[in-house]
């Protein structure tokens, strides 16, 4: 889940971590109101997504009426895909320096990272291209944390200077947050050197771990729960783990990894995968209205059904799948691969009542799938 900027902040600030003086607002009336007893402030149009500035939705306004002039520009725009409907308006902070922070999940660490440049207000992508030196990288274990001493001795090629301290407790701190709020990142950018010597986050980016919304309840609460389209919709109501995707090759497989990895080979082959749905041993309960979820995408033009049976058997989900297809008579190519547990019993039934024969791998079903579909 991921969170707009007036609700990540408060976290920021329960960990001692200091924002901004402002105010979240829907109307442009009350931003022209607030920024009357700001004086200079910042317009912000509140979307869970980045890249708000580039897209014309954070302006600096001098005064009231120029504040309420860009609140009423802003609202009602639309930003990678998401409708402005309120607006952060914050008080303007005189930057010395700008920084980048963030604490996140390390695919190839299998946990926390923190990292830190001194290249704040750009796009880390950016600053990983034109600046890699700049961006300084501390692995976590987050089964023993990290003490202020590491996060310091990771900022020594920084040269902070005399705000070295400050940034490092900001660091540790930004961590507790990621830590206790079941965060997937935590993102801080930019981090400023104020003039007067404070640290500021001027923004910030929020995102939590979907497996922690249970146990973080009131957070969750000021989330923005993703926008689904309306065949994802149904697949919560079904309890089918399905995601829309822009392709014309139907997925269906058991499990998530597997289904995943049949979505890679597709596009490998030069295809695009339709959805992702993995149904795995409940197929023979849930084959026909997963089934008809796939087919319900009018770009869907051929189908790969990719089953290997561990836990679950080969031939308790084709028979599932079968039956649906048989009941709803699809137009459009099937191609099956079945290997594992009960390979032998599902081949057998595919061969009897469909009159087919699955292919020898997924590649070669996959592969037949995309030339077919295009």
């Amino acid at each position: 889940m991921n969170f707009e900027e007036h609700a990540a902040k408060p976290l920021l600030r329960a960990a001692g971590i200091a924002t901004p003086e402002g105010k979240l607002v829907s109307t442009a009336a009350e931003a022209g109101e607030i920024a009357g007893g700001l004086g200079p402030c910042v317009i912000k149009a509140q979307v869970p997504t980045g890249k708000r500035g580039k897209a014309g939705g954070i302006k600096l306004a001098d005064d009231a009426a120029t504040a309420k002039r860009y609140a009423n520009d802003i609202l009602g725009m639309e930003i990678a895909g998401h409708r402005v409907e309120s607006l952060l308006v914050e008080q303007q902070v005189p930057i010395s320096r700008e920084f980048y922070a963030a604490v996140l999940t390390n695919a190839a660490s299998k946990g926390p990272i923190i990292l830190f440049s001194t290249e704040g207000g750009m796009d880390i992508e950016e600053v990983a291209a034109t600046s890699p030196d700049s961006l300084l990288q501390l692995e976590v274990d987050i089964n023993k944390g990290v003490e202020p001493a590491v996060i310091k001795s990771m900022l020594a090629p920084a040269n902070l200077g005399v705000v070295e301290t400050e940034v490092t407790q900001v660091l540790s701190r930004l961590y507790d947050v990621f830590s206790r709020n079941d965060a997937e990142l935590v993102e801080v950018n930019p981090l400023v050197e104020t003039q007067d010597g404070r640290i500021i986050a001027l923004d910030c980016k929020f995102s939590m771990d979907d497996s922690g919304l249970p146990r973080q309840h009131e957070t969750a609460a000021t989330g923005t729960p993703e926008k689904l389209s309306e065949l994802e919709e149904r697949g919560v109501e079904l309890g089918l783990k399905y995601i829309e995707l822009d392709g014309n090759v139907g997925i269906l497989a058991n499990g998530a990894g597997l289904t995943m990895t049949t979505m890679d080979v597709v596009s490998y082959y030069g295809g695009k995968p339709a959805n992702f749905l993995e149904i795995g041993g409940e197929s023979y309960t849930k084959a026909k209205p997963a089934l008809e979820l796939v087919l319900s995408n009018p770009s869907v033009k051929s189908l790969v059904v990719n089953f290997c049976g561990a836990f679950a058997r080969c031939d308790v989900m084709t028979e599932g799948i079968i039956d649906a297809w048989l009941e709803l008579e699809p137009d459009i190519p099937i191609f099956f691969s079945i290997h594992g547990t009960g390979d032998v019993e599902a081949i057998a039934m595919l061969k009897q009542r469909m009159n087919m024969d699955p292919f020898k791998d997924m590649d070669s079903a996959s592969k037949a799938a995309v030339e077919a579909a295009q």
